[in-house]
């Protein structure tokens, strides 16, 4: 089950030959300081950090909207790769504005409709990271909640 802004994504993606999947990729990842937190919100959720499978720090920034669904903010350290920013952005506008059960459901197999086989295998060991840390903070917000 994939939310129906991130399938757009994928739907846009999936056809393009290598270069223009790259070269929209490149474009993505310029867009990446547009999903930093925004001035003057309050997030529920703020979780910093820089982990093993990660060049840099990645923060990951969300609170829940009056519709219950998940806003999620992302800010990334200098030394993280293009992909890593072009995925950061894709994976918020793509999430944004979906139920929490929704995110939690789903599955990674879009990544390679998106990267393209070849770049996954090249990056096989960070591709993932950002989706698993953004479901992570979603499942701990839900905990959070329920205390």
């Amino acid at each position: 089950m994939i939310p129906a802004a991130l399938q757009e994504i994928i739907d846009f993606f999936e056809p393009l030959p290598e270069a223009e999947r790259r070269e929209n990729l490149i474009h993505y990842a310029e867009a990446a300081a547009l999903q930093a937190r925004k001035s003057g919100l309050i997030y529920d959720l703020e979780e910093v950090r820089k982990d093993q499978e990660c060049s840099d720090t990645v923060g990951v920034f969300l609170y829940l909207d009056g519709e219950g669904c998940v806003q999620f903010a992302i800010e990334l350290g200098p030394k993280i790769q293009t992909l890593t920013k072009a995925l950061a952005t894709i994976l918020c506008r793509g999430l944004n504005g979906s139920l929490p059960n929704e995110i939690l459901a789903v599955s990674s197999d879009f990544v390679p409709r998106i990267v393209g086989a070849d770049l996954v295998r090249l990056r096989s060991q960070t591709i993932y990271y950002l989706l698993g840390r953004m479901q992570t903070a979603v499942k701990t917000l839900m905990l959070q909640s329920c205390l």
